[in-house]
């Protein structure tokens, strides 16, 4: 088979590229960006701690470091790097082409992350009734019953499945 049976000819004698070679350069692209993306999400983190230390450091030398609230900012702060390097890991997954098992156990890591931190976080002053925060609370504690419960069936069922 020559390669002109290979490469499609348009009406004008032009070589068209073949579907498989758009697809490769497609999919070289598409890896390229997930790699970048990385790089963002290491930077990211590599700022943030970077941030949390300078936070830190200035609530130790002003003495609010026995403030819950400063606290409770920096742990705040700290599960965010949490969920970006859950981020990270997730991108790395995908460029690494994992099974797809792992790439959702690191999704519902991070989802459960980031509702631990809502959670933490919350206060009933920020909503403008009691209902409107009685409900989002409600929301907060079913979604993350949710994903728990999406762990444990993950962890559960993929046991079953590699046995």
């Amino acid at each position: 088979m020559s390669d002109d049976a290979e490469e499609p000819i348009e009406p004008d004698g032009r070589d068209r590229p073949s579907p498989g070679r758009v697809a490769g350069v497609t999919n070289r692209f598409i890896h390229a960006a997930e790699l970048v993306a990385a790089a963002v999400f290491a930077l990211l983190f590599a700022i943030g701690v970077v941030d949390l230390i300078i936070q830190i450091v200035g609530a130790v030398q002003s003495g609010r470091i026995t403030d819950p609230l400063v606290v409770i900012g920096f742990i705040d702060t700290g599960l965010l790097l949490l969920i970006i390097v859950e981020v990270y890991e997730t991108v790395i997954a995908y460029t690494e082409e994992s099974e797809t098992r792992r790439i959702v156990r690191l999704v519902i890591y991070t989802g459960v992350i980031a509702m631990v931190r809502k959670t933490i976080i919350f206060r009933t002053g920020e909503y403008a009734t009691t209902q409107d925060a009685l409900l989002a609370a409600v929301a907060y504690t079913t979604l993350i019953l949710g994903l728990v419960g999406l762990l444990l069936v993950e962890r559960g069922q993929g046991q079953k499945l590699m046995s």
